[in-house]
C-alpha cells in the first residue's frame, strides 16, 4: 500500500476528510494547507518528511524506518 492509500484509509477510519486534515496541518504548522495542496503533493510525490511526520501525529500513527 502506498502512502496516499494508507493515509486515505486512516482518514476514513477516523472519519476525517482531507479538508479537515489540511485544516489541522495548518493549525499545527502555521503554514497554509488546503485539500488541493495536499492532494497535489501526493500526486507529485513531493510530500516532505516533516509533512509526513505532521500527518502521522494528527492521525496518531508512527513512521518506522527499517533496513532492507
Amino acid at each position: 500500500m502506498d502512502e496516499k492509500s494508507y493515509i486515505k484509509a486512516q482518514l476514513a477510519l477516523k472519519q476525517m476528510t482531507m479538508s479537515k486534515l489540511a485544516e489541522k496541518m495548518s493549525e499545527l504548522s502555521g503554514k497554509k494547507y488546503t485539500r488541493d495542496s495536499i492532494n497535489g503533493k501526493f500526486y507529485r510525490e513531493s510530500l516532505s518528511v516533516k509533512e509526513m511526520k505532521l500527518i502521522a501525529k494528527i492521525l496518531n500513527f508512527t513512521i518506522e524506518y527499517k533496513s532492507l
